[in-house]
């Protein structure tokens, strides 16, 4: 057959059988596009139709989309079609064309009726129930690693939490200092051109001491760490888990959680904290330089009154949430990094969910601590 597709057809009562052979790949797109549809036109009447597909040489997704076709043109005009004899490297490829599904496309374009958006509602409350439901089931899957890792502490992978510190803490400090830097001298010069109109220009010392040290430093970097650390997680994970690296570790008898997971979010929960402590003290040495060159008020002026302004429950209180937003931001970005499927597609949404989900949780405990803290007097 030198490579050309071909369907040989055989009528045997009320039944068709179809064998199909070649190569179904793009370049005989159009000669097997037709071929199929000269074939469904002819045989409206039949009530079942057997498809071998063992003699297929090549398949791309152009052919497996036309094969689908093939059966899908079958089932609806009421027989029914059976596909056999395809390889198995094939039946990845097939089962993806078979999810594709039209029929919701059509539906949306036609319908924009109070109906098809209460129902949007409810995909989406679901998806969040599945999203909750994932990330619990980490959280159990991380307690159990940390157990067995705490029976067995020579199986704990030292030289991969140390690789993990040093990508998430050590190569993230130079842009945590510029933009926790930059904040500061954002707030303080803010805080200057209004306090300055009621002659309050010290009070932007108190002002910066505290917004700094319980809520902006470490809030900015959790932002910062979801965003550049979360992504790559969950890129890395999702990478491993598409070229099916995470089942080789199965098979091999390793638990991806302990082995890829727990190191790094032991990472996250070391490195956060040392990283809003240098983020907050950048944003404070950010607004002490403002308010010396654009306010007049000295170094020893905003020391002191800084002394004054603050207290130790005030750096606390941000070193506190460090570690419980760290945990989040890693346990949210390996969910999703395990949640990727075979396509590039997916491991694009997957991370942009990733990055999203993890700092609106940021956010979120933020004010759910804000209220804690308020309620026991910190």
């Amino acid at each position: 057959m030198n490579g050309d597709p071909f369907l040989q057809e055989s009528l045997q009562g009320d039944r068709l059988a179809v064998t199909g052979g070649g190569a179904w790949t793009a370049a005989h797109a159009r000669v097997l596009d037709s071929q199929i549809t000269g074939l469904t036109r002819r045989h409206r009447g039949v009530k079942a139709i057997s498809i071998d597909m063992g003699k297929v040489e090549q398949l791309d997704t152009f052919g497996a989309w036309l094969l689908e076709k093939l059966v899908r043109e079958t089932e609806a005009n009421g027989a029914k079609a059976e596909v056999s004899g395809l390889k198995a490297d094939y039946s990845a490829l097939i089962d993806e064309m078979h999810q594709v599904d039209l029929e919701p496309l059509r539906k949306r374009s036609a319908a924009g009726s109070l109906v098809y958006a209460l129902s949007s509602v409810g995909e989406n409350i679901s998806s969040v129930g599945g999203s909750l439901l994932a990330i619990v089931n980490m959280f159990g899957a991380l307690v159990t690693a940390i157990l067995r890792v705490l029976t067995r502490p020579q199986t704990f992978r030292m030289t991969s939490l140390v690789h993990q510190l040093d990508m998430v803490a050590w190569r993230a400090v130079p842009i945590v200092l510029l933009i926790t830097f930059l904040i500061g001298c954002i707030i303080a010069q803010q805080g200057l051109f209004h306090f300055r109109k009621f002659g309050a220009d010290v009070y932007v010392v108190d002002m910066v001491g505290i917004l700094v040290l319980r809520e902006l430093g470490v809030l900015i970097v959790c932002i910062m760490v979801a965003g550049r650390s979360g992504s790559a997680y969950t890129a890395e994970l999702g990478s491993m888990k598409m070229r099916e690296e995470i089942d080789a570790l199965k098979t091999m008898g390793f638990d991806p959680t302990e082995v890829l997971i727990l190191p790094r979010i032991l990472a996250l929960i070391i490195g956060v904290p040392i990283l809003t402590f240098l983020g907050s003290m950048a944003a404070l040495y950010g607004g002490g330089l403002v308010c010396w060159l654009y306010g007049g008020i000295a170094p020893d002026i905003f020391l002191s009154r800084l002394k004054e302004a603050i207290a130790l429950n005030t750096f606390q209180v941000g070193m506190i949430k460090a570690p419980f937003m760290a945990l989040v931001i890693g346990v949210v970005a390996c969910v999703e990094g395990l949640a990727v499927k075979g396509s590039a597609e997916s491991l694009g949404r997957q991370t942009t969910a990733s990055v999203v989900e993890a700092i609106f949780l940021v956010i979120v405990m933020d004010g759910l601590f804000a209220i804690f803290f308020a309620s026991i007097g910190m």
